[in-house]
C-alpha cells in the first residue's frame, strides 16, 4: 500500500495549487464577507475539470480516481474552504449519487452537464427536524398516474440556490422506515420546487446553502433514481465517498492554517526575535504539522481502498472524523500563533478558523462517524 502520489497526481496538485492561489486566493475574503456565490471562479474551476473529476470520460468527465480528487480538493481548500465545499458537494453528493444509482439513460441525460459545470448539482437529505435521524424525514413522494408528487422541506442544502439539478430524498413507504426512502431527480424550474431561506452561516460563507421547498412538485416516473425504496441505501454509499471529500476538505483547511501560522512565526518578532524561535510556538507548529499529516494519510488510505475496490466505509469515516477535528484544532492554534491579529479579518486564519467547524458537522457529525466506526468494528447494522 503506497500512498506516494504519482507524477500525474503531483502534476494535478501543482496545477490546482497554482490555480487556487491565482484565482481563488484574491477573492476569498470578499465572498466570505458578502456571502455571495463565487460564480466566476466556479466557472473557471469547471474549465479546469474540477467539477467532473470522478465522472467517466464518455460522460464528459475526467475519469480520475478518488486519490487524485482528494488531492485537488485539498489544494482548493488550502486557499478557501468555501470553494472546496462547493466542489465536494457537487462532485461527491449530487453527481456521485447519479453515478451510483442512475440508469444508463439518467447518466447520459444529467451527468455531462454536471461534469462540465453547465449545471451545478445539489443533494437534499436533511430536513428542519431530521438530520442524523433520516428515517424521521417528513418529505413524501406519492405516485399519481405516471408521475411522482413530492411534498416537503429540505434544509442545509449546499449549492441549492444556484443548482440546476437536484437529487432529493423522500419517503415512499413510511412503515418501512429508512428502508422506505427513495431518491428523485428534480431540475431547476420544475413547477413546485422553490428555494426557501438562504442561510447566513458562521463559515463557508461563499458556499450557498438554503432550504429546498417542494409543494405539489410533480416529476415523471423516470425521475426515480435507483430502485424504489432504495434511496437511503444508495445515500449511505454516496456518503461513504463523500466523507473522503470532506476529509480532504479538512486536510486542506488544516494545511492552509498551518502554512499561514508558519509564515507568520518566521516574520513576527517579539522580544527582538522571530516568535518561531520560542519553544511555545515551536510546539504548536510541530503539533499542527503532525495532525495535518496524520489526517492526510488517513484520507489517502480511504481513497486508496476505494480506488482498489476494497471496502472503505470504516476508513472513510475515520478519515472524515480525524481530518475534520484536526482542521478545527489546527486553525484554532493558527489563530493563537497570530495572537490578536488572528482574531481580525485582515488575516486568512480568522476565516479558516470559522470554515473548519463545518467539517465536523456536514455529511455526518463527528458523533455519527464514531457510531459508524464502532458498528463496523463490531459488525452491527447501522
Amino acid at each position: 500500500m503506497d500512498f506516494t502520489p504519482t507524477p500525474e497526481q503531483e502534476m494535478v496538485r501543482k496545477q490546482v495549487r497554482e490555480f487556487a492561489e491565482r484565482e481563488i486566493g484574491p477573492v476569498a475574503a470578499r465572498f466570505d464577507a458578502s456571502g455571495e456565490f463565487p460564480k466566476d471562479t466556479v466557472a473557471k474551476m469547471a474549465g479546469l475539470g474540477l467539477l467532473g473529476m470522478l465522472v467517466p470520460s464518455d460522460l464528459e468527465g475526467g475519469g480520475l480516481d478518488a486519490a487524485t480528487y482528494a488531492i485537488a480538493i485539498e489544494e482548493v481548500a488550502r486557499v478557501d474552504g468555501s470553494h472546496g465545499l462547493i466542489m465536494a458537494a457537487h462532485n461527491s453528493l449530487c453527481t456521485g449519487n447519479l453515478l451510483i444509482a442512475g440508469s444508463k439513460e439518467q447518466r447520459r441525460r444529467y451527468v455531462p452537464d454536471l461534469a462540465t459545470g453547465r449545471r451545478i448539482g445539489a443533494w437534499a437529505l436533511t430536513e428542519p427536524a431530521s438530520g442524523s435521524d433520516a428515517a424521521s424525514m417528513t418529505t413524501e413522494a406519492r405516485k399519481d398516474g405516471n408521475d411522482w408528487v413530492l411534498e416537503g422541506t429540505k434544509n442545509f442544502c449546499t449549492n441549492a440556490p444556484v443548482a440546476g439539478t437536484f437529487v432529493i430524498m423522500a419517503v415512499t413507504d413510511r412503515p418501512k422506515g429508512n428502508r422506505g426512502i427513495s431518491a428523485f431527480i428534480v431540475e431547476r424550474g420544475n413547477p413546485g420546487l422553490r428555494i426557501g431561506k438562504v442561510e447566513d452561516k458562521l463559515g463557508m460563507r461563499g458556499s450557498a446553502t438554503s432550504q429546498v421547498i417542494l409543494e405539489n412538485c410533480r416529476v415523471p416516473k423516470d425521475n426515480l433514481l435507483g430502485e424504489l425504496n432504495h434511496g437511503f441505501t444508495n445515500a449511505l454509499k454516496t456518503l461513504d465517498g463523500g466523507r473522503i471529500s470532506i476529509a480532504a476538505l479538512g486536510v486542506g483547511i488544516a494545511q492552509g492554517g498551518y502554512d499561514q501560522a508558519l509564515a507568520y512565526a518566521k516574520a513576527r518578532k517579539q522580544f527582538g526575535r522571530p516568535i518561531g524561535e520560542f519553544q511555545a510556538v515551536q510546539f504548536m507548529l510541530a503539533d499542527m504539522a503532525l495532525r495535518t499529516d496524520a489526517a492526510r494519510m488517513l484520507t489517502y488510505r480511504a481513497a486508496w481502498l476505494k480506488d482498489h475496490g476494497h471496502p472503505y466505509k470504516k476508513e472513510a469515516s475515520m478519515a472524515k472524523l480525524y481530518a475534520s477535528e484536526a482542521a478545527t484544532w489546527v486553525t484554532t492554534k493558527a489563530v493563537q500563533v497570530h495572537g490578536g491579529y488572528g482574531y481580525i479579518k485582515d488575516y486568512p486564519v480568522e476565516r479558516m478558523f470559522r470554515d473548519a467547524k463545518l467539517c465536523e458537522i456536514g455529511e455526518g457529525t463527528s458523533e455519527i462517524q464514531r457510531l459508524v466506526i464502532a458498528r463496523e468494528l463490531l459488525g452491527t447494522q447501522i
